[in-house]
Order: C-alpha cells, then structure tokens, then sequence
C-alpha cells in the first residue's frame, strides 16, 4: 500500500520508512515535496501497516529489496529512493543488485552501512518491547516518548495509524511481529554487504544524520563521507534517529536541496491541488 500525491509526470521520490512505522511517518513530507514539484510515493513497506506479510516471514535486506525492486519498476524514470533506518538498509541493497532499477539519487536518512550497536540495540529492545500491546493509545505515546528522551507533541489518537486494536482489545504495533525475530534482525547486522551493494552504485547520494542519533554516530558519518566522497552529507543538530519525527520542517528542506542538485522537479507542473495525497495499492 502506498499514498501518491504530486503531478503525475513529474519525477518521482520513493519514501521507505523505518522499521516498525508506516507510510504515514512521511507525510508531511510528501506534501511538501508534490508541492515543489516532485512526484512522493509513500509506501508501506512489506510486512508493516497495510502491505501485505510474508507468508513465511521472511524479511531478509535482500528479500525486501528484491520486492522493492519489482515495485520500482512501475514508477517510471527519473526515480530517487529516501529510505529511513530499515528502509536506507532496503535502499543500500536495492542499488546494487543485478536487477537493480535506474535510481538517480539515493537519500539515506541516520542510517549507514556502520552503526552503533548500543543504538540498534535500544531500537531492537524498543520494537520487541510489549509483545502483548497496550491497554491505550497514551500508555503506547508514553513508550515512544521514552525512547525518544522527549514528549510526543501530537494527540495520541494520531498514533491509531501505527498501531491496530486486536481482538483482546489492546493496542498492538501495525506490523508483523516476526520482523524483529532473531533471524530477520541478525541478518541486518552485515555491514560488509550493504558497503559493497552501495559501492556498485552510481547515482547520487546523501547521508541526513540527526545531531542526537544514538545509531550513526558522528565517526560513523565521518566513516561514511570517506568511503563514499560523492555523497553530500547533513547534520541536523536537534534530531534524534527519527528524524523526519523530530526535525521534520528541517530534513525536508535538507532533502529538497539535495534533490534540486541531484533529480530536479518538474515544478512547472506543480499545482496546490496535485499536493493532496490519493491512495495506490503500489
């Protein structure tokens, strides 16, 4: 599943979330970006809010990749991929495959192929936290909060998108639950394989790290921009990890100004009424 907003023709920006949310991360985002001129596809990735899960549970890198590859195929030329934490991890594998599609920029949101183990950890400790769902939308906003070391500013009947109400009547996460199974997380840890996949591609790319991330670290990013000297690289100083969710006015004026260099839109087609979303089961 995936929300579409922008001028049909013109060029278009895939948005990956992270593992454990959903296409809905991105909107605000994706409004901005159909309002300059690009074309925003928010997907649901495989096995979160309402894409469908893999029957046997398998969301291997390189399987959601191959998945996203297939999807690409479908969304037309010029294409760039933002991908966040699990979705820069499916973007990293993505543009190194044999299959891979033409993909003129790639925009890496706190995530490298060299992370902190602490931070993943915290993340992995986090998502497999409450495996039984909780009694409300407020005592899930005060999980999140913690996580992030601060307050949730939006309503908690916001977070209804990225949680589902069972049949036990509690609050569960909207997505399957085998993703952070030891399986499906060790085979994430392999930075040797997302640096080789990375390398092989030849577009444009861009690390957006959040100041305050526990996950890239600023060794890690300096790691990266020296590996991957092309890349243009942002800090935003007051994001955590989640940092379209932290700092969103910020990352999206970070990614436009990447994308002005690396995939201009087509903003003589822009129009405010193109900007509003419109569901695609791509």
């Amino acid at each position: 599943m995936a929300d579409v907003a922008g001028p049909q023709q013109a060029p278009t920006v895939l948005l990956m979330h992270g593992g454990g949310q959903t296409r809905h991360a991105w909107q605000g985002t994706a409004l901005a970006l159909a309002r300059a001129g690009w074309r925003a596809v928010a997907l649901d990735l495989p096995g979160h809010g309402e894409s469908a899960w893999s029957p046997q549970g398998d969301y291997h890198v390189d399987k959601l990749a191959a998945d996203v590859a297939r999807l690409c195929g479908g969304l037309g030329s010029p294409l760039a991929i933002v991908g966040a934490s699990l979705g820069g991890m499916i973007g990293m594998a993505l543009v190194g495959r044999a299959d891979a599609p033409a993909v003129a920029a790639l925009a890496l949101v706190d995530v490298g192929p060299w992370l902190e183990s602490a931070g993943v950890d915290r993340i992995v400790g986090f998502m497999r936290a409450h495996p039984d769902g909780f009694a409300s939308l407020e005592d899930a906003a005060q999980h999140i909060a913690a996580y992030r070391g601060r307050p949730v500013q939006a309503h908690p009947r916001g977070l209804g998108k990225n949680l589902r109400l069972n049949a036990a009547g509690r609050w569960v996460w909207h997505w399957d639950p085998r993703l952070m199974n030891d399986e499906n997380h060790s085979h994430r840890n392999d930075p040797d394989y997302l640096a080789r996949s990375l390398a092989r591609y030849r577009g444009q790319v861009a690390l957006v790290r959040g100041g305050r991330s526990d996950v890239i670290s600023a060794a890690g990013a300096a790691r990266f921009c020296a590996e991957f000297p092309r890349a243009r690289f942002y800090e935003l100083a007051q994001a955590g990890h989640m940092v379209a969710g932290d700092a969103n006015d910020v990352f999206t004026a970070s990614l436009i100004d990447f994308l002005d260099t690396a995939m201009p839109a087509a903003r003589a087609g822009a129009t405010a009424a193109s900007a509003t979303p419109k569901e695609s089961t791509a």
